[in-house]
């Protein structure tokens, strides 16, 4: 028996280099790996560094994916794509400059908590860049609006999400 396709959110930020240059890369190869079978973005926005502020602007995005890999079979994924974009895990300063950054979210059905992954993200209520794209990608894509999200739909719609330092971003023609 084939494995079910489920649907997860990976949050997506960069701040070196060319930062959409980078992302939209990431976005392409995010989309060819086996076991991913549908793939939407939310709007894009530039957000103020959080934590060390001391640094460039981020690029950030929601992507709302549907798999057949696991939770954990997905983050050594998402990892292997920060890896050849450059970034170093273990020689960055936390809440540093990166050049991406892929944070696993939300995984359909799911929720761990481990060493390697938690999900859902434990931070992603406290951050306002994760939550605005979020937002944006469940309220115009009817793709990810299934029954399993509607507590998480609610609860955006009630949240009280800061635009302080968050403006949208068009990419360049």
């Amino acid at each position: 028996m084939a494995p079910v396709a489920r649907q997860a959110f990976i949050g997506v930020g960069a701040n070196l280099g060319d930062r959409w240059g980078t992302i939209r890369t990431a976005l392409t190869e995010l989309a060819r790996i086996p076991g991913i079978t549908a793939l939407e973005t939310s709007a894009i926005f530039e957000t103020a560094p959080v934590g060390v502020t001391d640094q460039p602007v981020f690029l950030n995005l929601v992507v709302g994916i549907e798999t057949t890999l696991t939770p954990e079979e997905l983050l050594v994924k998402l990892l292997a794509l920060e890896r050849a974009a450059g970034r170093q895990r273990d020689k960055e300063t936390r809440w540093g400059p990166r050049t991406l950054d892929l944070d696993l979210l939300l995984f359909e059905g799911e929720k761990r908590t481990s060493p390697q992954l938690e999900l859902p993200h434990p931070r992603m209520w406290e951050r306002a860049f994760v939550l605005a794209p979020l937002k944006d990608l469940l309220e115009h894509n009817i793709r990810f609006q299934l029954p399993c999200w509607e507590e998480l739909c609610h609860r955006l719609e009630t949240a009280n999400i800061s635009s302080k330092g968050i403006t949208m971003w068009t990419p360049p023609k």
